[in-house]
């Protein structure tokens, strides 16, 4: 399955992120709110926020090229968080989440903005997708 919404139709547990360090990318689909990862052995990860009515969490930027991460093991897989400086300046709450992956090949850096009135969750989830049984 390709489109973010198609991972209702899976089993999912949400995972640290690290875990995609020592994962093999095979390929790597990406929309403006969500990536997916398919590895080597058969997993499939989805980075992704689940959108509610007071909130916007998107893509804003990625840093590096994501055919950098391909064919290769992970060596580095981390995420870091900031809440300074919104693009605009009238959201209530705000969060960047940065998700920094690389391999021998290159570095990636894809940063997400969330912004809400600050009642409601501005983050962004790993899940590791599993087909239902």
């Amino acid at each position: 399955m390709r489109l973010h919404e198609d991972y209702k139709l899976y089993d999912c547990k949400n995972v640290p992120f690290e875990i995609l360090q020592g994962k093999v990318i095979r390929s790597i689909f990406m929309g403006e709110d969500v990536l997916q990862f398919e590895c080597g052995d058969n997993e499939s990860f989805l980075l992704v926020h689940d959108q509610d009515c007071c909130e916007d969490v998107y893509i804003e930027s990625v840093v590096g090229d994501l055919k950098n991460l391909l064919n290769t093991p992970i060596v580095m897989a981390e995420m870091v968080t900031n809440s300074d400086l919104p693009p605009i300046d009238n959201d209530d709450s705000y969060t960047w989440t940065f998700y920094k992956l690389s391999t021998i090949k290159g570095y990636v850096t894809i940063r997400w903005y969330g912004a809400s009135n600050g009642y409601y969750s501005e983050g962004v989830d790993l899940f590791q997708l599993y087909p239902k049984t």
